[in-house]
């Protein structure tokens, strides 16, 4: 009966564990393996090995989630690449501001930010496309009736785009380099219109 509670916290530890493997959310799973962690050092105190209680303590709760945090916060976000001059227009556009909302509401249900890269030339946001430093761009199209044209380099998000956007003022494209063959970019565009 006096080592109920040694029993008590020994529990927690599986069933801890069994709550971070099944957790959705990245953050939240953040959460109980800083309470996992916490829960180890406990049970490595009471069975007197303060050393590894320390070391777990240090190296597997607090560092482990400090990193992961990092990897998180870097990892769970879309780079969406606008024109510079775009910046100045989005601001007076309410069809770019509902765009830009949209992809914010579909990609928050996946846990995702929204980054918008700024560029002063088309060709360095194609550079970038290309080099892998955004995942898609958005520009605003003159022969397709001043519609935008959203371009993403990643199969994934473009299946969640695609399926999460309806707007009539947006195009969505997977992988299409518009620098090599603008026609048929747009004629890819109009042919798989929302």
């Amino acid at each position: 009966m006096d080592n109920l509670y040694i029993y008590l916290i020994m529990a927690l530890l599986p069933i801890s564990a069994l709550m971070l493997m099944i957790q959705v959310n990245p953050y939240q799973a953040l959460v109980i393996r800083g309470i996992l962690g916490a829960i180890a050092v406990l049970s490595y105190i009471i069975l007197g090995a303060a050393d590894v209680a320390l070391t777990e303590g240090l190296m597997g709760t607090m560092l482990g989630v400090a990193l992961y945090i990092i990897a998180v916060r870097s990892s769970f976000v879309m780079r969406l690449g606008v024109i510079q001059e775009d910046e100045k227009n989005t601001e007076e556009d309410p069809n770019f501001d509902n765009i830009k909302n949209q992809i914010k509401q579909v990609i928050n249900n996946f846990y995702l930010r929204l980054e918008l890269i700024y560029f002063s030339e088309q060709e360095l946001l194609k550079k970038s496309f290309n080099d892998k430093q955004i995942h898609g761009y958005v520009l605003k199209n003159n022969q397709l009736d001043n519609k935008y044209l959203l371009n993403i380099r990643t199969k994934r998000l473009f299946d969640i785009l695609q399926e999460g956007i309806k707007s009539d003022q947006l195009f969505i494209g997977y992988q299409i380099d518009a620098k090599e063959n603008q026609d048929q970019y747009l004629e890819y565009v109009k042919n798989n219109a929302n």
